[in-house]
């Protein structure tokens, strides 16, 4: 039976380590490889093909949702099951509609990670405990309220758009999001221009209190 394909993205080397070493655990795991933000993992899963990305939500430069936006985009068999700290609903449901297969806290990593694993690698959905009652009632609350949902702003980015508002938002200037999403400066300043205008806002001031209300970035 092949082993599952495994790539651990996490920028804290000491994590990325103490997960390697608990999956080092099982014999159907094998850890392909690791990368310390989000376009490193885009690069990993290029090259190295896992069948499962553990994905940190918060890390420099292109976070996991916006990975997972491009890695989805790329390689829909992949799977992406979070890994991350924070149990926040508005990160559940964004990353669940990015495609992700699972989203699990760290403190619950053990016997319990390794049985998420197994079950996103065959198609399944896993969500923590934690958290899936807050996903539930928000997808209740979302369902009963379609108008407020297709109202939402960040929504009505594109998936490029979301990736450039995180890194304008981080401080990054145009030729540096050209050069982390391997675009030109002109389409990096045309999709800034654009994610502005669906946002209504006119300054990068406004483009940091958004994306910090958003939970797009943490202080």
């Amino acid at each position: 039976m092949a082993s599952i394909r495994i790539l651990i993205a996490d920028d804290h080397a000491l994590v990325r380590e103490g997960v390697r070493a608990l999956l080092t655990l099982s014999q159907d795991f094998e850890v392909v490889g690791e990368a310390a933000d989000g376009q490193h993992a885009i690069e990993a899963c290029r090259r190295l093909k896992p069948d499962v990305v553990l994905m940190d939500v918060a890390m420099p430069g292109l976070g996991g949702l916006e990975a997972t936006l491009a890695i989805r985009g790329e390689r829909p068999e992949t799977r992406i099951l979070v890994l991350t700290q924070y149990a926040d609903r508005e990160y559940v449901s964004r990353f669940l509609k990015a495609g992700a297969s699972g989203y699990v806290l760290k403190r619950a990593a053990g016997s319990d990670l390794a049985a998420a694993i197994r079950a996103v690698h065959k198609g399944g959905l896993v969500l923590d405990p934690e958290v899936a009652r807050d996903a539930v009632s928000g997808a209740s609350a979302s369902a009963g309220n379609s108008s407020h949902s297709a109202e939402e702003p960040y929504e009505s980015l594109t998936d490029r758009e979301k990736q450039v508002l995180k890194l304008v938002a981080e401080g990054k200037s145009n030729k540096e999001v050209a050069q982390l999403l391997d675009i030109s400066v002109k389409t990096a300043m045309s999709h800034r221009e654009h994610l502005m205008e669906k946002l209504g806002l006119h300054s990068r001031t406004d483009l940091i209190k958004f994306a910090l209300k958003r939970g797009v970035i943490q202080i």
